[in-house]
């Protein structure tokens, strides 16, 4: 699945994570995923609630040990690594999470100044106080916020304010990539815009790459270089974002697609969302992801192959 002509960052491939492994009440949260992330790129993934979408990212960052298959970054294999070792240790602040909710992600009881220096302090990347305190000012700076506020606690900030803390946290130990786990679902429409937008900027001035998680496809398609669809713990597609959304080829992308609002009351009243039958998964045929056109990928069955391959020669008609 990798273009040559990029520079791979991040390499997943065979990603299985199971829960309560050999038990009755065992889960599959999510089964053979491969895909790449090229360096400097977003990769927007994207599915319904329990697809397997925040699994696969807090499997990726090594918060869940994986059950099988390997993810490789800067090509060291981070699935093998122990928890404690040196490389662990590494690996942790080129790697940093932007969590889902800003009010459960911020200790209440901690100065936002701690909150933010806290991976600057474990890594040693302050010289004394004075360069921990300017290092600190200089990313409330960065997120839109008055270096002033460093010694408020959380509870005195909106959701949009924290989650650009929360921005702030995750680029005080100068990550290279950073996982974005839905990080605009918990706040007000007005405010979305604007952490996406700041998530743009700060990816340009600080060359980063993003695995960003989200449900809603539109703002999905607005960040991402290239997107890719869970559903039941398996990726369906992958591909460019204006791909994906212009030439969907998986029944179940064209469903997610037809589930988005239309901003005309008149056009919304006409608008008819795609069942998606997900039975047709269960049908007994061995699936994996397959190039239907270059960098194209839809999850298919031999025997339909040439059906996505019509459907896409159809696109470009």
């Amino acid at each position: 699945m990798a273009d040559e002509k990029k520079e791979v960052l991040v390499s997943v491939r065979g990603l299985e994570q199971y829960f309560n492994l050999g038990k009755k009440d065992e889960v599959r949260a999510i089964q053979d995923i491969n895909f790449d992330i090229y360096r400097g790129e977003t990769l927007g993934l994207v599915g319904e609630s329990g697809s397997g979408k925040t699994t696969t990212g807090r499997a990726i960052i090594r918060l869940y040990k994986p059950t099988a298959g390997e993810i490789n970054f800067e090509g060291k294999d981070i699935a093998k690594l122990k928890n404690g070792s040196k490389e662990m240790q590494e690996f942790r602040r080129e790697v940093q999470m932007i969590f889902q909710d800003p009010y459960a992600s911020l200790n209440p009881r901690m100065k936002i100044k701690d909150i933010i220096a806290e991976g600057i302090d474990i890594n040693h990347l302050a010289k004394d106080d004075a360069d921990r305190d300017a290092q600190v000012a200089n990313l409330l700076q960065l997120v839109g916020l008055n270096p002033d506020h460093a010694s408020r606690y959380p509870h005195e900030f909106s959701g949009g304010q924290r989650q650009r803390i929360g921005i702030a946290r995750a680029l005080a130990v100068q990550p290279q990539f950073i996982i974005a786990d839905e990080p605009i679902s918990a706040l007000d429409v007005s405010i979305q815009a604007q952490v996406v937008n700041l998530l743009k900027e700060i990816q340009e001035k600080r060359d980063l790459t993003y695995l960003f998680i989200a449900h809603d496809l539109s703002m999905v398609k607005y960040i991402s270089d290239r997107i890719a669809v869970m559903h039941y713990g398996r990726l369906v597609e992958l591909s460019t974002s204006d791909e994906v959304y212009n030439h969907p080829l998986h029944p179940y992308t064209k469903s997610l697609l037809s589930a988005i609002p239309v901003p005309d009351p008149e056009t919304e009243r006409l608008r008819k969302p795609v069942p998606y039958d997900a039975s047709i998964e269960e049908d007994g045929q061995d699936r994996s992801m397959v190039e239907i056109t270059p960098g194209h990928f839809v999850y298919a069955a031999k025997g339909e192959i040439e059906g996505y391959k019509a459907a896409a020669a159809a696109y470009n008609k």
